[in-house]
């Protein structure tokens, strides 16, 4: 069975933020992979970042009809809720790694959606959590990672 990809919100919003061309493009190319290759997961919190992030943070954003669809569709990619076992989840990965609150959420709801690898820039190239490791998007192709068994 092909291993998951943990989409963290970065990759998500580079995927339309005109304003870094090349960063736009390879995101781009990772998100059409996922879709592709029914690979991609993510979690609620991503979702509600992007959704901050495209209406009011971007220039030029996205409309807040065509972001709502935007998120609905994202919904396939299994969204991993947030409850008190994430939260405590997050606070041991918190300790245990120095991690900032906010990026522990994001290792627990990964570890949560039984992913992999998490796609992000936010944390070390190649950085592992457990069974889980850290794969920037801007340093590698999808291939390097979507062909891993």
């Amino acid at each position: 069975m092909s291993a998951n990809l943990f989409v963290d919100t970065n990759v998500l919003v580079y995927s339309r933020d005109s304003s870094e061309p090349d960063k736009q493009r390879r995101a781009h190319l990772w998100v059409r992979e996922l879709w592709r290759t029914g690979r991609g997961r993510l979690s609620l919190q991503v979702l509600q970042e992007y959704y901050v992030t495209v209406t009011s943070k971007l220039s030029p954003g996205l409309d807040a009809t065509t972001a709502r669809r935007e998120v609905l569709a994202f919904s396939a990619w299994r969204p991993v809720a947030a409850d008190v076992t994430l939260m405590e989840s997050a606070w041991s990965l918190q300790d245990r790694f120095s991690l900032s609150w906010w990026d522990a959420l994001i290792v627990a709801a990964a570890k949560r959606s039984g992913s992999r690898f998490l796609l992000t820039e936010d944390l070390r190239h190649e950085q592992t959590f457990d069974r889980l490791r850290v794969v920037n998007p801007f340093h590698c192709e999808p291939g390097d990672i979507l062909s891993d068994p």
